[in-house]
């Protein structure tokens, strides 16, 4: 039988579907047993009576653990009676395929280092696995935006025979018997498709630069996305370029995920307006001072401001 993801079971009422994930609640009652599975799309309530016809299965219930994964097949129940999605499983046949240990390593409690060791598990948490589904989201959104617009995708080396930019931040290896460089940005790469009559490029990929950081801002490593667009009159076209890219990227996420990032980040998303406001440098710095901001940069914003 073909695998349904939860959130589609709601859609074979009477029917008998096979489900897959990891357990998240167990209650082993005296009459009946209650799980609830989840899967990356949704949770669902499986349900089964204690009777002798289904004692084997009722024996595998009653080992179960939070955070084990199960395969079970079971009728749909689509019920106004069952709080979560209105809809639950009558298990049929289940199959323990990894019995989680009876305490795991880590909980809602637990200290960033602790979650940090244990990633994997962490991940599971519908939060935290929204991040990475909204991260999803953002990119396609973004190529879909440049594929409308007539770009092409480059996909630039990563190690170099110099530096990217300058010679500072520069992680150096031994390339066979010469010295390489991790790519710092793909600047050199885009501007040569610029003149190669491309017209318009972008890439989504790795950088690296040798900051010796500790802060939030710490860019060893990170995704970078770049754009190089080429005939263009004045800076005007590239700023009306990335508003309009940034509200179309941002739509995606507010109609895909806007009720999920409420649930459980509490944040609202609101689409911005074309054209975005503008104010000039000496603006900025005249509201920071109101503020009682000290700028540590003479000719520019710091990070804080």
């Amino acid at each position: 039988m073909q695998r349904t993801h939860i959130k589609d079971v709601k859609n074979f009422n009477e029917q008998s579907v096979k489900v897959q994930g990891f357990v998240e609640v167990v209650r082993d009652m005296k009459k009946n047993q209650f799980i609830i599975l989840r899967d990356k799309t949704a949770s669902i309530q499986l349900f089964l009576q204690k009777n002798d016809a289904n004692k084997a299965l009722n024996t595998s219930i009653e080992t179960l653990t939070k955070g084990s994964c199960i395969t079970a097949i079971g009728k749909v129940n689509v019920t106004e009676f069952v709080k979560l999605g209105g809809v639950e499983l009558i298990i049929e046949n289940l199959e323990i395929v990894g019995l989680a240990p009876t305490e795991l390593p880590i909980d809602d409690n637990s200290p960033l280092d602790l979650l940090l060791d244990w990633r994997f598990l962490d991940l599971r948490k519908e939060k935290n696995l929204l991040i990475f589904k909204i991260q999803t989201t953002i990119e396609h959104a973004m190529r879909e935006y440049w594929f409308k617009n007539d770009f092409i995708e480059i996909h630039s080396p990563k190690i170099m025979g110099t530096a990217s930019e300058s010679g500072a931040e520069l992680f150096e290896l031994n390339y066979f018997d010469r010295k390489a460089y991790l790519a710092q940005s793909p600047q050199f790469y885009k501007q040569m498709a610029i003149a190669s009559g491309f017209e318009k490029v972008f890439e989504i990929g790795p950088v690296f630069r040798a900051n010796s950081s500790f802060t939030r801002r710490h860019d060893t490593e990170f995704t970078s996305v770049d754009v190089e667009i080429g005939w263009i009159d004045s800076h005007e076209d590239i700023m009306k370029f990335e508003e309009e890219w940034l509200a179309y990227t941002i739509q995606k996420v507010k109609d895909i995920h806007g009720t999920a990032i409420l649930e459980q980040f509490g944040i609202e998303i609101e689409v911005p307006a074309l054209p975005f406001p503008r104010m000039t440098l000496t603006q900025a710095r005249a509201i920071l001072a109101q503020d009682g901001h000290i700028i540590s940069h003479k000719d520019d914003l710091d990070p804080e401001g």
